[in-house]
């Protein structure tokens, strides 16, 4: 949150859609956790805490801020108060000499109630519709149409699913809260905490959805469920035309989590770094951004493979998303908007992410001290791609201005994958015209070694 961003939420003087003020000073009111499912429900938004309705800043009370913070959290993981249970960031902001709270609410990809009651947001406010059939019905369907990670598999049953996970998964929760509530669960109430066993309020069908195959699918079920998934981690340093090492990973994302980082660890050197007096892998770090990025964050609908490649100088990936918006990430713009919230949660849960938009703060902050002065490259676009400077000679690079643009790179990595591939083979799948491609080529002979053979009609790369 920037002073500009908050003076922008205040400004209006008045709630709407995606914002709410609540005037709250001493304690988190009962209003706040019924705007949050209705936030959740709708399209996400912006909650601020020591406002009045007017937008006019009043303050929190200093001495109740930490207590506050902490019922937050408590709450939002109560499954008597939030079903399914959301972990959410709440932050203090000074604003004009007075103390405020904030936080994001995501839009989730299934319905979230709040003591057992559903909420719609509306420009005049939370709305109950839970005896509502028809508004009900209309925000399935909304849901449906936006997410793909709440479909339902009614016929989906444990045998399906690898729950010999379940250990690891309550190990990682008790190394991060040795009092969450998933310790005291079975298994199956675990998975309806969630989110990933659930019953559509419409239809009546009760199941598991695609996040729990996602999350604990035999990789023959998940294969039979998303027939295109895929995640490619290719090395790439001394065999520049094709790979020195590759794992092809279709299994289910908690063990996918564990090999794509032992691949980064394996091809990539480790730094640490004091942080708190305590000496930390910033290589570890970045990793586990870019790696829960790739996994949580993909339309899990399209058949296009999430990639991480590892070069001599970068590590970068790739992966197809519905995006927001299209254009570069900065870290003090990012909105964050969650691709597949139940996963994203679950991450969060067990440790291997942070909360939503913190990843893109850790990239930047971590990054020019693993690099020796580089900032991470973020793209979203239909793929979402990320660079990461490994090296200094990648940051001068960046410098120089022989660091290869997007669409620069996108025509290198084809020419890599395919060295018969033509000009026009090129233009047509980026959907350009030739002269633009050729344009394209003669910036890429400048910034790296590539030479056409026309005898034989193939590429030369080095």
């Amino acid at each position: 949150m920037t002073i500009a961003k908050m003076k922008e939420l205040l400004s209006s003087g008045n709630e709407k859609i995606t914002v709410e003020f609540k005037s709250c000073t001493n304690e988190i009111s009962e209003s706040v956790y019924e705007t949050v499912s209705s936030f959740s429900n709708r399209y996400g938004g912006w909650i601020i805490m020591g406002v009045d309705d007017g937008g006019t800043p009043i303050g929190i009370n200093r001495k109740a801020a930490k207590n506050m913070k902490r019922n937050f959290v408590t709450q939002l993981n109560n499954a008597n108060k939030m079903s399914p249970t959301l972990y959410l960031a709440i932050e203090e902001f000074e604003y004009e000499g007075k103390l405020l709270l904030w936080t994001y609410v995501p839009p989730a990809s299934t319905v979230i109630k709040c003591s057992g009651k559903v909420y719609d947001r509306n420009d005049e406010g939370d709305l109950d519709i839970t005896d509502s059939p028809i508004q009900m019905e209309n925000m399935y369907a909304r849901k449906t149409g936006t997410f793909s990670e709440n479909k339902l598999y009614p016929y989906a049953t444990e045998d399906d699913l690898r729950m010999d996970l379940m250990p690891t998964v309550r190990r990682l929760v008790e190394n991060k809260n040795s009092e969450h509530k998933w310790l005291k669960m079975t298994n199956h109430e675990i998975m309806v905490s969630a989110g990933l066993y659930e019953k559509n309020l419409v239809t009546g069908e009760k199941g598991y959805n695609l996040a729990a195959i996602m999350l604990f699918g035999k990789d023959e079920v998940i294969r039979s469920c998303v027939s295109g998934y895929v995640t490619d981690a290719i090395y790439r340093a001394e065999n520049t035309d094709r790979y020195d090492d590759r794992l092809l990973i279709r299994t289910n994302l908690i063990e996918s989590y564990e090999r794509l980082m032992e691949f980064v660890a394996k091809h990539t050197s480790d730094k640490f770094y004091l942080i708190n007096n305590v000496s930390t892998s910033v290589r570890d770090i970045i990793a586990r951004e870019i790696v829960s990025n790739i996994l949580v964050h993909r339309d899990f609908s399209s058949a296009y493979p999430a990639k991480l490649i590892i070069e001599s100088d970068w590590l970068r990936t790739e992966n197809w998303c519905r995006p927001r918006r299209q254009g570069n990430i900065l870290g003090d713009e990012f909105t964050p908007y969650p691709k597949n919230p139940l996963i994203a949660s679950f991450f969060t849960t067990i440790g291997r992410s942070d909360t939503l938009g913190s990843g893109v703060k850790n990239l930047y902050k971590y990054t020019p001290i693993y690099s020796g002065g580089g900032n991470p490259e973020l793209y979203e676009a239909d793929v979402f791609r990320t660079a990461i400077p490994l090296t200094k000679k990648a940051v001068k690079d960046i410098e120089t201005g022989t660091a290869l643009t997007e669409r620069e790179q996108l025509v290198y990595d084809m020419i890599c994958e395919n060295q018969k591939i033509s000009i026009d083979d090129i233009a047509l799948k980026l959907d350009v015209t030739r002269r633009t491609i050729l344009r394209d080529v003669q910036e890429i002979k400048k910034k790296a070694f590539l030479v056409y053979d026309k005898k034989a009609s193939l590429w030369k790369l080095k």
